[in-house]
């Protein structure tokens, strides 16, 4: 016997995901910046359990061997790498930025996100939509960031974009999630892989989009910035984990009132 009850759904045994014709356990993605240095961002990606890690290609040494490189500290054999357009705010660039990358780590797989201007730094959608339009054409699986918007995310779908990673709330922000209904409509309208991105600041942040459907959680600073990264990707990883049981289980009914938590039948009286 393995110890798991013969209760236990199937589904919650064999829970895999597949984006792009590429199968993962893991439901939890991690970005590679914002740590103190390689060796921290190292193991708090070993703690997260992340099997997919993102790649900003205009922040990271990956090709210069005379300064400290990611692969030499996570290893691309080991993670899947993703890379993205963070800090790209037209589409011209987000595409250059992506062709770059191809061309120096045969990446197809990649996160497009096209950002407008600070202080919000909310995804600008023409922008994506001309962005997401040339990587496809160009033979591009993308992975897209964008509003938490259901017309939008659908068009993105039917572009043939792979992935819809709305935002839970702005970049960096930690605020969690701050729409979960219309989350939960995207989730619901869906027929590909659909991360929340962006905003998750804690753990039970990351349970709730877990709880509301979503296909995995995508996050960096929520980690990196913690006081202690590798703990908070410990923490990650299981809420990620928590959060998927709980959806697979299905919550009890809400109601307005109390209901005693023993039976009344049978009392002594």
């Amino acid at each position: 016997m393995d110890g798991i009850s013969p209760a236990v759904p199937a589904e919650a045994l064999d829970d895999t995901w597949t984006v792009a014709g590429r199968r993962f356990r893991s439901r939890l993605i991690v970005g590679t910046g914002k740590y103190k240095d390689l060796e921290e961002t190292a193991a708090a990606i070993a703690a997260s359990g992340a099997e997919i890690v993102t790649v900003a290609v205009r922040r990271v040494n990956l090709s210069d061997p005379g300064a400290p490189m990611l692969q030499d500290y996570v290893d691309p054999k080991v993670y899947t790498y993703l890379p993205n357009t963070a800090g790209c705010h037209t589409a011209r660039d987000a595409v250059r930025t992506l062709r770059l990358a191809r061309e120096a780590g045969g990446w197809n797989l990649v996160k497009l996100e096209v950002l407008g201007p600070p202080p919000h730094l909310y995804p600008d959608m023409v922008a994506t939509f001309e962005a997401a339009e040339a990587l496809i054409k160009d033979g591009f699986e993308v992975m897209v960031y964008c509003a938490d918007d259901p017309v939008a995310a659908k068009r993105l779908e039917e572009m043939g974009c792979v992935a819809i990673m709305p935002l839970g709330a702005p970049i960096g922000s930690g605020l969690g999630i701050q729409n979960p209904a219309m989350i939960s409509m995207l989730v619901e309208q869906a027929t590909v892989p659909l991360l929340v991105d962006a905003g998750v600041g804690t753990a039970s942040d990351a349970a709730i989009g877990m709880e509301l459907g979503c296909t995995a959680v995508l996050l960096n600073s929520a980690i990196a910035h913690a006081r202690n990264p590798v703990l908070m990707a410990r923490a990650m990883k299981h809420a990620v984990e928590a959060g998927r049981l709980s959806y697979l289980a299905g919550r009890m009914p809400r109601r307005m009132g109390a209901d005693p938590s023993s039976p009344l039948a049978g009392l002594i009286r």
